[in-house]
């Protein structure tokens, strides 16, 4: 399956909305991959997060993470495929943490999954919260990579989309020159 098949997906479930988006980021787009839509299915769930696990299925992993909300259907899909422990990070007074009795022992391998990355913020905060318990971050597993690669986690990285999809700094947004109203879809709220 080719960024092709994976875009297909998307439109099919209507998972690419297209407006004026304030992203998790606080950057705009004019377009947003709402993952909620394509997870929703499980055969696209597993399809896809199917490939995510079998680029990562040589690695020596103990436990998959993620962010919460966006990544946790991805990542309990690939610790199923690969018969691993999951357990996820979520934000408490604003800051990406461990809740819910959930632990890291010291040297645990750790894959990171994660639905969509735009400046690759919430990952980068799960990565700190695996060096704080002197834990390793074997890679990083996307369904979309909105910034096609440039987003460089110093870990191995595999997306099952990658786009170089636009988005802009509130203060440079045409859209918001147009006096367009912005959205914010995903999960985290912030005050447009």
């Amino acid at each position: 399956m080719d960024n092709a098949n994976i875009f297909d997906i998307f439109l099919k479930t209507n998972a690419l909305l297209n407006g004026h988006f304030l992203l998790t980021s606080g950057r705009h787009s004019n377009q947003y991959f709402q993952c909620a839509l394509v997870l929703q299915y499980p055969q696209y769930n597993e399809i896809i997060c199917k490939l995510i696990a079998d680029y990562f299925k040589s690695y020596e992993i103990d436990t998959i993470i993620s962010p919460a909300i966006g990544g946790i259907c991805v990542g309990q899909e690939v610790a199923r495929q690969l018969n691993k422990r999951f357990i996820f990070a979520e934000r408490e007074n604003n800051k990406m943490t461990l809740r819910r009795g959930f632990q890291i022992k010291p040297n645990e391998k750790i894959l990171i999954c994660e639905d969509v990355v735009t400046t690759g913020g919430s990952v980068f905060e799960v990565m700190d919260i695996i060096k704080e318990n002197n834990a390793v971050t074997v890679g990083v597993g996307m369904i979309v990579d909105r910034s096609n690669s440039k987003v460089k986690f110093g870990v191995p990285q595999f997306s099952t989309l990658k786009l170089d999809v636009v988005s802009y700094q509130p203060d440079e947004c045409p859209l918001c020159k147009e006096n367009i109203p912005i959205i914010k879809p995903g999960s985290r709220k912030k005050a447009p």
